[in-house]
């Protein structure tokens, strides 16, 4: 993906709602879940969309919490999308968070071009900025696409 098309993604998902990350069930790329809303005044119905970081060599989570919110956020009941809204600390159980300030990819990355040396094809570092978790990817190449109702990233199966 050519460096403007990826700066331009990226402003696309900028204060969207982050509602899943991880590794792929197949572990070499890196998903992340997004749900894509507009003004509803502009008929632009809401989305699922996965941006699908490929070749994936790292996913750095931290959290954007200070360790005073952490420490209000404890209770197991702000798990609960039911209860947490009713209690104080971070309500995990929104089961989202927003993309604010957003993704950025990180001009002239040393990490980026080390892999790149080491591996011989290009790469670059991403980092989400979002209200419970900071982010940090290096990939190789990005793919967006619209996830259909039911999508799944993990299914348990026999054996493995």
């Amino acid at each position: 993906m050519e460096i403007r098309q990826l700066d331009r993604v990226l402003d696309e998902v900028f204060d969207q709602a982050v509602v899943y990350h991880a590794y792929t069930d197949y572990m070499r790329d890196y998903e992340v879940l997004v749900y894509a809303t507009a003004d509803p005044r502009t008929g632009i119905q809401p989305e699922h969309l996965r941006y699908l970081f490929k070749y994936c060599v790292v996913a750095e989570t931290t959290t954007a919490l200070s360790p005073d919110i952490w420490r209000d956020s404890l209770d197991q009941g702000l798990t609960d999308p039911e209860v947490g809204p009713n209690l104080d600390g971070y309500v995990w159980g929104v089961r989202w968070q927003a993309l604010y300030p957003g993704a950025q990819r990180v001009a002239d990355s040393r990490r980026a071009q080390e892999w790149a040396e080491r591996i011989g094809i290009d790469f670059h570092e991403v980092r989400f900025e979002m209200n419970g978790h900071n982010l940090t990817l290096i990939f190789n190449d990005l793919e967006v696409t619209r996830l259909s109702r039911g999508y799944t990233p993990f299914r348990v199966t026999e054996g493995k």
